[in-house]
């Protein structure tokens, strides 16, 4: 199914049991932008991580349905998520005698489809239009420019894949980043003025209606606070509204916790999300092919799943990801009452009536004070099985870069990459 091909909900949608909420304690929001804890992460709704049966059935619409009816009431989605924006629009409109627009918001994404980026004013702006479109709405909640170290300019060290609290904590990697705080913050090149041109014509946007908060979305934790620091200090521009970073807040790597306050004070960010709590698959059981983490990461993964699944091991119920998800929600919890991670809320993937039950399910159970200590001592299992491979709190090289790449292989002699 293409991206603009029609989608079609089935006539005969059921709606029993499983499509009704379990009793509990409702899903809290958090944040300056009032936020639900859980954002359902719409890229699910397109054969990046589901088949074109899948798409054909009622569980598409039921999945969206339910996560509304227990509050999950955010969605992200992307154009560069294929069929993605069509398929939530559609079920949205069909949706809307029992939720309207207004009790939703929605999150969505510009200047990348597929293996290609254009952050030209005209195709920001044409990008949002076609969102507009696909969506049905007459106004978007959120959009992010996606994914931007693929075309900021390349301002960070070579190799620039590991640990990224060096970013911050060393000043020779700081300054290789352009993080430096004795410097002002300025355009590196090219690729910097091209990001700053996109976000000038979102907040064009903005000041006309269809856009009401305006961000960027990327993987390099370094890269998003440098773009967020010049703009915030660069004239005619307003400090962004939000940051998203995927993958940074999870089992394997934590560091996102690093960045929120410099995000929030240096770059006068006013709402951070995280996503990918799975890291994309690479907690999941189904790890997709595309996955971009190195293989010797991957097989790291296997060996926590194996570890996680095993009575020798952790043997817990609902195995790695189950662990994985409840270390993302729980992290705001586990931290002082003032922390900015309180703030922060999580972009989950959801495919299925029984993964938005359980993803409520984990959220309950971490959101009780003083219940979480069998679970966190889980976790730090988990952690270890990452730390003893040598890829705890590693972030990989991200746009690729091969040649790079092979600077960055240890004296362990991990690959860093498939080929």
């Amino acid at each position: 199914m293409a991206a603009n091909v029609a989608y079609n909900i089935p006539q005969n949608v059921q709606d029993n049991e499983e499509d009704k909420p379990v009793q509990g304690k409702q899903l809290t929001s958090v944040g300056a932008l009032n936020v639900p804890e859980i954002v359902f992460g719409a890229a699910t709704l397109s054969e990046l991580y589901n088949s074109d049966d899948w798409l054909a059935s009622d569980v598409p619409y039921r999945t969206v349905r339910l996560a509304l009816r227990y509050g999950i009431r955010w969605f992200d989605t992307s154009p560069h998520y294929v069929q993605s924006e069509l398929v939530l629009g559609t079920i949205l409109q069909r949706l809307a005698p029992e939720f309207p627009r207004s009790s939703y918001c929605i999150t969505t994404k510009c200047g990348r489809e597929g293996d290609k980026w254009d952050f030209t004013p005209s195709s920001i702006r044409a990008s949002v239009m076609r969102s507009l479109e696909r969506l049905k709405t007459p106004y978007l909640d959120v959009v992010l420019l996606h994914d931007i170290e693929a075309v900021t300019s390349p301002v960070w060290p070579i190799p620039y894949c590991g640990d990224y609290e060096k970013a911050l904590a060393d000043p020779t990697t700081r300054a290789e980043w352009g993080l430096s705080s004795d410097k002002a913050p300025r355009a590196w090149g090219r690729g910097d003025d091209t990001v700053l041109d996109a976000i000038r014509e979102l907040q064009k946007m903005k000041h006309e209606g269809l856009v009401r908060q305006v961000g960027i979305s990327g993987y390099q934790l370094p890269t998003l606070l440098r773009i967020a620091r010049l703009v915030a200090h660069t004239p005619t521009f307003a400090p962004l509204d939000t940051v998203l970073s995927f993958s940074h807040s999870t089992l394997q790597n934590n560091r996102l916790e690093l960045y929120l306050h410099p995000l929030l004070a240096m770059g006068k960010v006013r709402q951070i999300f995280t996503a990918a709590p799975l890291s994309m698959g690479l907690l999941g059981p189904n790890r997709p092919k595309w996955h971009p983490a190195p293989p010797d990461m991957i097989e790291a993964s296997r060996v926590a799943e194996a570890t996680a699944a095993t009575t020798s091991g952790v043997g817990w119920p609902g195995g790695l990801p189950n662990l994985a998800l409840g270390y993302a929600f729980r992290r705001p919890k586990s931290h002082a009452e003032m922390s900015p991670y309180n703030d922060v809320p999580t972009v989950v993937g959801l495919s299925s009536m029984k993964e938005v039950h359980d993803a409520m399910a984990v959220w309950r159970e971490v959101s009780i004070p003083g219940t979480n200590t069998v679970r966190k001592s889980k976790e730090d299992v988990i952690r270890g099985v990452f730390r003893a491979a040598g890829w705890l709190n590693w972030s990989w090289s991200t746009p690729e870069n091969p040649e790079f790449d092979k600077l960055a292989v240890d004296q362990l002699g991990r690959r860093i990459r498939r080929k």
